[in-house]
């Protein structure tokens, strides 16, 4: 099994693809390794020289100089000195036939594809014999990250900081045009008509009450708002589940927390069955919310 699966070569700048090694595996884990990758690849200018993305079975490793960041994604068990190593190399073979002009002048995604030969090479190479092959050491990139360890780079930290640097804080990776949620399922479709069914009663029994409760008197206003309230937290309920969002786990069970309240609060009102049917309805909704995942979409063209 290899250690080494994947490289990928971006500008610091602006985190334009500049080079990849080809790439041909269909593991779950390599695809989302590889675009949380170009993820982080657009935030390279907030983070130091190296650093680490952990994963289960596989890291990412990228190492930025002059401009330009060498990453890769590495099996877990290949040593993080030797994945820098294998860095050092693609550095020194890059930088050798591509000036700091030639990276600056790029302006569409990988100009530099043809590098992905030597990238092979030096994979084979790495996989074949586990060291390095150019004048890079192992001693010395091991003293060199005992002096200055890589950073542990948290990717809910590289998704904020990617939304604030493009004006966009609410639109993290993965609301984007090259990630989606996974189709709706017949499940979740039952969850929809039955969450719009119980916005719908609480709409209608909130207003009739307002009636009664402006003509007689005010006491029973809070049982207008906590129609009200239910009411919006179904609708809000349906928009999380067919939209992604920040925070999805947190806002889920705050607005399941709200319905329960809200319905709890209407005892008397309704009956036992009736707010039964409500809480199902919003648990119901709250499961397939956090279990509906991103679907894997690529867009690095094979590469």
């Amino acid at each position: 099994m290899p250690l080494i699966f994947f490289a990928f070569v971006a500008r610091v700048g602006d985190g334009l693809p500049l080079s990849a090694s080809t790439d041909f595996q269909h593991n779950r884990e390599l695809q989302e390794r590889k675009q949380q990758l170009k993820v982080i690849s657009k935030s390279l200018a907030l983070f130091p020289e190296r650093g680490t993305v952990k994963g289960h079975d596989l890291h990412i490793y990228f190492l930025s100089t002059e401009g330009v960041s060498y990453m890769a994604v590495c099996s877990c068990r290949l040593p993080a000195a030797m994945a820098f190593c294998f860095l050092e190399d693609v550095r020194w073979e890059f930088s050798a036939r591509f000036d700091g002009s030639a990276v600056a002048l790029a302006s569409r995604p990988y100009p530099f594809l043809e590098f992905d030969n030597i990238i092979q090479k030096l994979k084979q190479h790495y996989n074949q014999s586990g060291g390095p092959s150019l004048g890079v050491t192992l001693a010395e990139v091991q003293d060199e990250l005992r002096v200055s360890p890589p950073q542990i780079v948290n990717l809910e930290d590289v998704q904020l900081g990617n939304g604030a640097a493009n004006g966009h804080a609410e639109q993290v990776p993965g609301t984007g045009p090259n990630q989606r949620l996974e189709p709706v399922s017949a499940p979740g479709i039952l969850s929809l008509v039955l969450n719009i069914m119980c916005a719908a009663l609480n709409l209608i029994r909130g207003v009739h009450l307002i009636e009664y409760t402006f003509q007689d008197d005010y006491d029973g206003i809070w049982n207008v708002v906590a129609f009200l309230l239910a009411f919006l937290c179904c609708v809000c309920q349906c928009q999380l589940y067919l939209f992604h969002s920040s925070l999805k786990r947190l806002k889920a069970f705050t607005l399941l927390t709200l319905i329960i309240v809200c319905n709890g609060f209407l005892f008397g009102l309704r009956n036992v069955w009736q707010l039964t049917f409500h809480v199902s309805v919003a648990c119901l909704s709250t499961a397939l919310t956090l279990t509906r995942k991103l679907q894997d979409r690529m867009s690095d063209c094979g590469v």
